[in-house]
């Protein structure tokens, strides 16, 4: 590799240029025999002597400490741009302090160089990240061989960070999800893992599942008012969907003021089979939502049937004239538990929590900002009850989603009416 040439050697170079100019027609033909006689490229010498007249004002011109401010400049520049990129890329391999298996930095590495981005730069951001790392031990890691478990480990962190990542860079619902069902998915997917390496590698990221946040208190009940028998006791199964539905609401705090949201969930699935939401919790509320899930129920094919019953807590709005006709019209037996008791509608708890911790929380993947009216509060529940039914995995269901379950019940049921005949 060439050495840089001197500065005292350049200097020289120059005042022999200067004191025999002009004895030369031009400064080019006396850099051309200088640079000759002590074996400098001529353009070098010629850019070196035209930088010192500038600097001893003989010609217009950056002062060569200005010109090298410029290129320290443009230097920073340069680099802040580079970092910023590998930011960019990055996407979710920082974690926080945590440190990656050696195999998905490396290749992390490998990917910012193919883009003409240098080892010291990418180094430089991975350690402003917490991830630690210098260039001697990347180079060290290029001549060295992989083990088959950093291999492995590397392969399912990266599957991890695909699914609650997505192309944009942002946080999917299945960031909500703990080790467990973590783990479930990626078999979905075709991993073969056990439960042991994915929380291994979820520990040393730091990431974990939500936790379920303390229940909120929404219907008052009627005292006064007649109320249905409770008809399930604490079952909250069921044989086939539509046999049994449960019910409840809950409130969202936005800048115009409470917003009311109303679900009806399946017991056989725990499919959300309607939902509405409501500047006031009146009988309204609870009506559309459940109107909304018979029509959801005749639009997918599989219409409630007679034997119906519907579960709720003794709420004034539950226990209305207005809502007893309208389950009287639809051959819906109404069901109601005792005052008071949470456990009389456990499923609707539930889900209601998980609706409060998923989708209206903070930082939630299902929010846009923060709710100021009813627009948004509708925008992010639709967006959840889609994911909670189509792709959210169930612990009751065998960590399936409620749709996937239903699909298997009526798939079942097909393979019942039409039995395969052995051939003869």
């Amino acid at each position: 590799m060439p050495k840089r040439i001197p500065e005292e050697t350049k200097q020289r170079a120059v005042k022999l240029v200067l004191d025999h100019l002009d004895e030369y027609p031009n400064l080019t033909s006396a850099c051309e025999t200088v640079a000759k006689r002590l074996g400098f490229g001529k353009e070098s010498l010629r850019r070196w002597v035209r930088q010192a007249q500038i600097d001893d004002g003989d010609r217009q011109g950056a002062h060569s400490v200005e010109a090298e401010e410029v290129k320290v400049l443009r230097r920073e520049v340069r680099e802040l741009r580079e970092a910023n990129a590998i930011l960019r890329d990055a996407g979710g391999f920082f974690r926080g302090g945590t440190r990656p298996p050696t195999p998905l930095i490396l290749a992390f590495i490998e990917d910012q160089r193919a883009l003409g981005r240098s080892v010291g730069s990418i180094c430089r951001v991975l350690r402003e990240q917490g991830v630690q790392v210098a260039e001697r031990t990347y180079r060290a890691w290029k001549r060295a061989q992989p083990s088959a478990r950093d291999l492995a480990d590397a392969v399912v962190i990266d599957a991890i960070l695909a699914a609650r990542i997505d192309d944009h860079g942002q946080l999917t619902p299945e960031s909500m999800y703990g080790r467990r069902k973590m783990t479930a998915l990626l078999r979905r997917h075709g991993f073969i893992v056990s439960k042991r390496r994915v929380d291994r590698l979820m520990r040393d990221f730091g990431i974990n599942g939500l936790v379920r946040g303390k229940g909120t208190r929404t219907t008052v009940p009627d005292r006064g008012a007649a109320r249905a028998p409770d008809l399930l006791d604490r079952d909250f199964t069921a044989p086939a969907p539509n046999r049994r539905w449960v019910a409840d609401f809950t409130y969202v705090r936005t800048w115009a003021g409470f917003v009311y949201v109303a679900f009806v969930i399946d017991c056989f699935s725990r499919a959300i089979v309607g939902w509405h939401a409501s500047t006031v919790k009146t009988t309204p509320l609870v009506t559309t939502a459940l109107r909304m899930g018979l029509w959801r129920r005749d639009v997918a094919g599989h219409p409630a049937q007679d034997g119906l019953i519907h579960h709720s807590d003794a709420g004034s709005q539950f226990t209305s004239v207005s809502f007893a006709e309208t389950l009287a019209l639809e051959d819906i037996a109404a069901s109601i538990g005792s005052i008071g008791d949470a456990y009389d509608k456990a499923l609707a708890e539930s889900t209601i929590g998980l609706f409060k911790n998923e989708a209206i929380r903070d930082g939630s993947p299902f929010r846009a900002g923060p709710f100021k009216t009813i627009d948004d509060v509708e925008w992010a529940t639709a967006g959840w009850v889609d994911w909670y039914n189509a792709r959210r995995l169930h612990s009751t269901l065998g960590d399936v989603p409620p749709e996937e379950f239903e699909a298997a019940y009526y798939a079942g049921l097909e393979e019942r009416h039409h039995p395969v005949l052995a051939p003869a």
